[in-house]
């Protein structure tokens, strides 16, 4: 099929590179020139596993394409994918200035295209999107064209870090439409994705936009539900671990999404959240759970802060703190809404010096901090001198270090993990003065 993807963030590019692996015939259309230009040489102006591969094979191969052109993109295409960011405003409300701008190009992209044989195209939304926008695309796409179109609604469930594991053999594949001849075209893209028998559900419009949404806001309370018991369970001298094991053997309950640490970042959760608790307050319908979601996760980071200042006495001015770990999660160099972005911020404010290390996000985390702090080149260089120890996110790399070396670096040998990935009983063992979450502190 011939296909379009309208930008290449994370979502397009990852989209469109999968979808002509499969052998489609895919256009990524993006307005920014440069990242064009290097997308045509395969050079992906993301971190992803597999990605880059995938990205030059399908290249090679003449079923991937690049362009700034918006005539080119949608000259032939029958299927086109708004794949556009959707920020959130200073109110937590999704911005769609750029998913409605996409909308009216299209439009009149469709207007001015010449008449080809077969179907009329198949606008689809895969951007993630309040209840009621793919409404507000069809009448901003009519308003520019009397050709007809059909719209629907394909939710993403792309987790960043296994983004092409989880496109190529989803646990589900959400369409809304509103007639059966586009559910069945969209079926027929999606066919060799599910050939084990994982379901595509076709619904309506509404729900499915809202699946998106309630998916991730379910994801998010299990996370700040655990860090609330965490914290919960360190006041009582419990031990969360072992409170954990004997929760998650529930089988209504489960494991995943249950661990608790520094609360959850990125690009979807924080704004996602945010956006249903705005959809309550736009339709008077309270979000009670939502809001305290929201606000467990932003505290669980001045929670953790807390235990980092409270070492110090309140004062870590000319201390210096050694980081492992920018991106939000391992996988990945996004850093936005990453918790180590507010540790680090903290720490500066409070007067101590920050040098940080991370495989993947050094060049992310640069466009957040600039020279304000330090990039180690390795985990141990950034130990050299420092006060203290933070672990941010739990890179594989970190799990098992050689932890003669981290003290032989360290001023003091002072570990604050954020994610738990180091045993309290073995940190004793070894002399270390260990902070972790929902543990009692050790040393």
């Amino acid at each position: 099929m011939r296909l379009t993807m309208v930008g290449t963030g994370y979502v397009g590019l990852v989209t469109g590179t999968c979808l002509a692996n499969t052998g489609n015939d895919v256009v990524c259309l993006d307005l920014d020139a440069a990242k064009i230009a290097k997308l045509r040489d395969g050079v992906s102006p993301i971190y992803e596993p597999g990605l880059d591969d995938l990205l030059s094979r399908n290249i090679e191969a003449g079923r991937l394409h690049f362009t700034t052109d918006p005539a080119e993109a949608y000259d032939r295409a029958e299927i086109i994918f708004i794949c556009v960011g959707t920020p959130s405003d200073d109110r937590g409300r999704a911005d769609l200035k750029y998913t409605l701008g996409a909308a009216r190009d299209i439009g009149d992209a469709l207007e001015s295209r010449d008449d080809h044989a077969g179907e009329a195209p198949i606008i689809v939304v895969k951007s993630t999107v309040p209840v009621g926008t793919n409404e507000k695309v069809r009448a901003a796409i009519a308003g520019r064209t009397s050709k007809p179109f059909h719209m629907a609604s394909n939710p993403e469930f792309l987790k960043e870090g296994a983004a092409i594991g989880d496109f190529n053999k989803p646990d589900r594949i959400v369409v809304g439409t509103h007639d059966e001849r586009t559910a069945e075209r969209m079926r027929h893209l999606y066919a060799p994705y599910v050939r084990q028998g994982n379901p595509i559900l076709c619904m309506d419009v509404p729900s499915a936009e809202m699946v998106k949404y309630a998916s991730n806001a379910m994801l998010a309370t299990k996370i700040s539900f655990i860090n609330e018991i965490a914290n919960l369970t360190e006041a009582y001298g419990a031990e969360i671990e072992q409170v954990r094991r004997g929760m998650c053997s529930d089988s209504r309950i489960g494991n995943k999404f249950l661990y608790p640490g520094l609360g959850y970042g990125g690009s979807c959760f924080p704004k996602d959240v945010l956006a249903c608790m705005s959809m309550g307050e736009d339709s008077g319908v309270p979000t009670e759970l939502l809001d305290a979601v929201h606000n467990v996760n932003q505290r669980q980071r001045s929670v953790f802060l807390d235990k980092i200042l409270g070492h110090f006495d309140g004062a870590p001015s000319g201390r210096t703190v050694a980081v492992w770990g920018i991106a939000f999660k391992p996988g990945t160099d996004d850093v936005r809404e990453a918790p180590s972005i507010t540790i680090m911020e903290a720490l500066l404010e409070a007067g101590a010096t920050v040098r940080a290390y991370d495989p993947v996000a050094h060049e992310t985390g640069h466009e957040v901090f600039g020279e304000r702090i330090t990039y180690a080149d390795s985990s141990y260089d950034a130990l050299d001198g420092a006060d203290a120890l933070v672990i941010c996110t739990e890179w594989s790399e970190f799990r098992t270090p050689d932890f003669g070396e981290i003290k032989s670096r360290l001023q003091l040998p002072v570990v604050f993990d954020g994610r738990n990935i180091f045993e309290p009983d073995e940190m004793r063992r070894l002399g270390f003065v260990y902070y972790s979450v929902g543990r009692r502190p050790v040393g």
